[in-house]
């Protein structure tokens, strides 16, 4: 059974939750427009049922969480939050309840799915100021709790798989950048918002207004790719873009590095394997991008930043686009289809598998091999200089499953709402994958809201999953997880 204090935290999130819309009815009271009450409403609910549940559940005897507490308050809580999320959106605009949910998931999740724009009757640009800043801080709220969850939080309930990323880097210790959660979720504070901040001003200087620079500094750090523009970020000049491109990259880079760099003055991003991978990766497919696309586009330095930037958008799991690439030949659409399930660097906001797991599986595979021509030889799995332990190669193995496993169920589900083949394969490639954009009838220029309501609750759940690192979903369905 669950504690009193699990919900009690769950609850002070929401109370935070609450408040923090009061940011957008800034927005709405400047621009003056017709959003400002039911953002204040939807504030007010919020903060009201937090502040209900908190008195209820509230106890003098404050203990050390558990693993099972753990998993409970970060699943039900996302699941909750995202229900709060919904409220401003539902009530200043046409949308249902189901489109609202599923908007606000996807903004929390840092998915960038939208069912705003393309054919849509609810296009973005129409959207006033108040709602379209909330849903972009959808994405800096899910941003900076994925990090949290990824360095600090994750260790704590014994998924195995996330000390990966610290295989390498001397420094922090695996599991925490500091001895204590707390300091570590503050330094990582710090570092996400001077991200932001940065890119902000950045943005302002080569000629977006601060609406938009705060709006795409939240999609790009959190790698969501929420846009105030129906055509995504093509509606803006190769400049932006470009610097779009970079905080995209620092993003879905390991935000251990970034500490180490930025606190310790250690500049160990090139003694990183995943790092080092993750450029490679993203030389290889913007140059066959770049090579299979001069047919349309030629050689040129415009054609070079579309494939550069589309291969930093879908491997980051940003998903901002710059261009169709469903006008693109074959090759170039089967490229975006792989891109889907890579993802960026372990302990980034990036969604996907993430790098770092596909090196160890990599590695295993070998290993197998050359166990097969040498029985009686020990073949330890290392990464570095350090030997995998088993349990995490099985954890990484473990994931790899449940996450085709998913990717397979969503996909005939999709295509039993009526989706065809392509769409319903990149669809759950990218709702798991965090991504937003896919191939068919949710290309980059097109959204999900033709999608039936059983379809956009699947994926709702689907992207959460993904976000989650599936084990932190998928537990809460164990028996023994219920049991006293």
């Amino acid at each position: 059974m669950l504690r009193r204090q699990a919900f009690n935290i769950v609850a002070l999130s929401w109370i935070f939750l609450g408040l923090s819309m009061l940011i957008s009815a800034g927005w709405s009271l400047y621009y003056s427009e017709s959003d400002l009450w039911p953002i204040l409403n939807s504030s007010a609910i919020t903060v009201g049922v937090g502040i209900f549940v908190f008195l209820l559940t509230y106890t003098k005897k404050s203990k050390d969480l558990t693993p099972r507490d753990g998993f409970a308050i970060v699943t039900l809580g996302w699941i909750a939050m995202a229900g709060f999320c919904a409220l401003p959106m539902y009530f200043a605009t046409d949308l249902s309840y189901t489109n609202a949910y599923f908007e606000a998931m996807s903004g929390l999740t840092t998915t960038g799915a939208s069912i705003l724009g393309g054919a849509s009757t609810v296009t973005i640009e129409s959207l006033p100021h108040g709602i379209l800043f909330w849903r972009s801080f959808t994405h800096f709220i899910g941003g900076m709790g994925i990090i949290v969850f990824s360095l600090a939080i994750l260790p704590m309930l014994g998924m195995g798989g996330v000390q990966l990323f610290r295989a390498e880097v001397a420094g922090p210790i695996a599991d925490k950048l500091t001895p204590r959660v707390k300091q570590t979720a503050k330094l990582l504070w710090y570092i996400y918002v001077g991200f932001v901040a940065i890119e902000s001003i950045i943005l302002k200087m080569v000629g977006m207004t601060w609406f938009d620079a705060i709006c795409h500094s939240f999609g790009t750090m959190a790698t969501g790719g929420f846009s105030t523009r129906d055509t995504s970020v093509g509606a803006f000049s190769g400049t932006v873009q470009m610097v779009l491109l970079v905080f995209m990259f620092l993003a879905a880079t390991n935000f251990s590095l970034h500490y180490l760099s930025f606190n310790k003055r250690k500049f160990e991003y090139f003694k990183d394997r995943e790092f080092k991978v993750y450029l490679i990766l993203i030389a290889i497919f913007t140059v066959l991008f770049f090579i299979n696309t001069s047919s349309i586009y030629h050689y040129s330095l415009e054609s070079l930043r579309h494939a550069l930037f589309t291969s930093v958008s879908l491997l980051t799991t940003t998903g901002f686009g710059t261009i169709d690439f469903e006008t693109w030949p074959s090759l170039s659409k089967m490229l975006v289809f792989f891109l889907l399930f890579i993802g960026g660097c372990a302990g980034s906001t990036t969604g996907g598998m993430k790098i770092i797991r596909s090196i160890l599986i990599t590695k295993y595979l070998v290993s197998e091999v050359r166990k097969l021509l040498h029985p009686k030889g020990v073949f330890p799995i290392k990464i570095g200089k350090k030997v995998i332990p088993d349990e995490v190669v099985k954890n990484t193995l473990g994931f790899y499953l449940f996450y085709i496993f998913i990717f397979v169920m969503t996909s005939v589900i999709y295509s039993i709402t009526g989706l065809d083949v392509e769409t319903s394969l990149t669809a759950a490639a990218s709702a798991i994958g965090n991504i937003g954009p896919g191939l068919g009838s949710i290309g980059p220029w097109e959204n999900w809201a033709h999608l039936s309501d059983l379809a956009k609750w699947v994926t709702s759940f689907t992207m959460l999953m993904g976000r989650l690192e599936i084990f932190t979903v998928v537990v809460l369905f164990s028996r023994s997880f219920w049991r006293k």
